[in-house]
């Protein structure tokens, strides 16, 4: 299978496998690449690095990095980046020690709407991980309020839903300069996933341009969760801004989730962003 997945979950964030299988799963798939991305976290770079050697597969170590917009969240992708600055480190360290207290509020809206999540049960799913949405979608489902993490997702946890809370979060532009102060390459994830407050679907085109003008490298415009319109937009964005266009799998690895390698981006395009980076 030709490309990379350029984006990847595993259990060191809201993932249910580990790096190590994403990487044994990626080299049976026959993937030239792997990116690992886990949310707001580097955890994962050393067992990746470690589950890799010998192997013919190539890792693009970064991160997920939560950013928000009005209200909404943003998501932006950081490759390549240094774990070790001092900046991005602290704000992807307190994104991390904020995510127990947004997990208990959650639980607290759900048990709110009559439905009694317990939260020892989602610290009991998350297991070593750190507790996120789809531990607390799980115990809903658990439940039978839900019939899939999907549903719940898209009933109770999407932006202004019945069980949302804000979180603390970084403007999208001032993500994008954290991860490229770190040495990294930053590309915005699935755009068309997020709805304003006004209504409008996706990422604002004049957001995707302030990021760009802070260096932002590329758009996730092929995603599959993605309307072929919201392809059709954002690579069309993609183009006029001079940003390359990027796909990953956005794998959590569990039901409708558990798709690595079902979106790859070509050798080539690594490449120009590796390019730009170094640019």
């Amino acid at each position: 299978m030709a490309g990379f997945d350029m984006h990847t979950h595993s259990t060191c964030s809201d993932g249910a496998t580990t790096v190590e299988e994403n990487v044994r799963r990626a080299v049976a798939l026959g993937l030239e690449g792997l990116a690992i991305t886990d949310h707001d976290t580097t955890d994962g770079f050393a067992d990746a690095m470690n589950a890799a050697d010998g192997t013919e597969l190539e890792l693009v170590l970064g991160t997920e990095f939560s950013a928000e917009h009005d209200g909404v969240s943003v998501h932006v992708l950081g490759y390549w980046i240094d774990p070790a600055y001092g900046p991005l480190r602290a704000e992807l360290d307190r994104l991390r020690d904020e995510r127990t207290d947004r997990a208990r509020r959650i639980v607290e809206r759900f048990r709110g709407l009559g439905i009694a999540v317990s939260f020892d049960r989602v610290r009991e799913l998350a297991g070593e991980a750190p507790i996120g949405r789809p531990h607390i979608a799980q115990a809903v489902v658990e439940l039978g309020a839900a019939a899939s993490v999907r549903e719940v997702f898209d009933r109770y946890l999407a932006d202004g839903g019945p069980a949302y809370v804000e979180k603390h979060a970084v403007d999208p532009v001032r993500a994008v300069e954290l991860l490229v102060a770190a040495g990294g390459v930053a590309v915005l994830a699935h755009p068309g996933l997020y709805g304003r407050r006004d209504g409008a679907e996706g990422v604002p085109d004049e957001l995707v341009a302030a990021m760009a003008d802070a260096g932002l490298a590329g758009v996730e415009a092929d995603h599959p969760d993605h309307s072929a319109e919201h392809t059709r937009r954002y690579r069309d964005l993609a183009a006029s801004l001079r940003l390359e266009v990027t796909a990953g799998s956005d794998h959590h690895g569990e039901g409708d989730l558990d798709r690595l390698g079902v979106a790859t981006t070509p050798r080539e395009v690594v490449e120009r962003l590796r390019r730009w980076r170094r640019a």
